[in-house]
């Protein structure tokens, strides 16, 4: 359920405050823990450290990110893969054909 209209978003105020310091085209990462808020116009362009229960990870923000919530960009979930013995032997066997295709030596070019 979204948040009304009449309150409109919510961005916590520490981390506002924390983006109005930094100059534009700052380079520091500003660590936060506020996961539901809400990324507003001003923090286009800084990268923000959003704490995913264990780390904090880099979210560079960029226009398109306007409006989202920084917990989206932050995923909680470690995906490691499905299958068991079978499926590591394909990945094994993919990995060698393709470190195979990169050693081929290239053709050679001559100019005229």
């Amino acid at each position: 359920m979204s948040r009304s209209l009449k309150k409109g978003p919510f961005t916590d105020a520490k981390l506002l405050a924390k983006v109005s310091r930094l100059k534009p085209g700052s380079k520091t990462i500003i660590k936060t823990w506020s996961r539901d808020s809400v990324i507003t116009p001003e923090m286009v362009g800084y990268t923000i450290g959003v704490h995913n229960g264990r780390d904090h990870v880099s979210v560079l923000v960029v226009e398109n990110m306007v409006g989202h919530r920084l917990g989206e960009f932050a995923p909680t979930r470690k995906f490691v893969r499905h299958g068991g013995r079978m499926q590591k032997e394909i990945e094994l066997k993919q990995a060698e054909a393709a470190k195979a295709a990169t050693e081929a030596p290239a053709p050679p070019t001559t100019k005229p």
